[in-house]
């Protein structure tokens, strides 16, 4: 949750939810948030087990980015999953339309990439 003491004006999450219909031997997620003003790492999530993932938050260019990735050994079940990016950003609202997201997944037998922008929201 974010901090309360936080002005809502100036923190967003951005979510990519995945489904999954088969059990994912590897996954790659990835969140990239441009750094408008004030942009700055407030935090990530994820619906599935923190143990299950390495999580890293780091600036890229001009992104701030989320990457989720599954350890070895572990497995993602069958179903929808949330990851979640948390930022700070200057006061008052903030399109996310230049942000994007990628996920790359294998099963037993196939592999799959997904991808894409975030809607414009003014």
């Amino acid at each position: 949750m974010p901090d309360p003491a936080r002005s809502a004006t100036a923190w967003a999450q951005s979510n990519v939810t995945l489904k999954a219909r088969k059990p994912l031997t590897s996954l790659t997620v990835e969140l990239r948030i441009t750094r408008t003003a004030g942009v700055q790492e407030a935090g990530s999530r994820r619906s599935l087990p923190a143990e299950d993932f390495t999580v890293s938050v780091r600036v890229e260019g001009d992104a701030l980015v989320c990457r989720w990735t599954l350890r070895a050994g572990r497995t993602v079940p069958v179903g929808q999953h949330l990851f979640a990016g948390r930022y700070d950003h200057a006061p008052g609202g903030r399109d996310a339309k230049d942000d994007t997201y990628r996920a790359d997944a294998r099963t037993a037998d196939a592999g799959v990439s997904v991808w894409g922008d975030f809607a414009r929201t003014h």
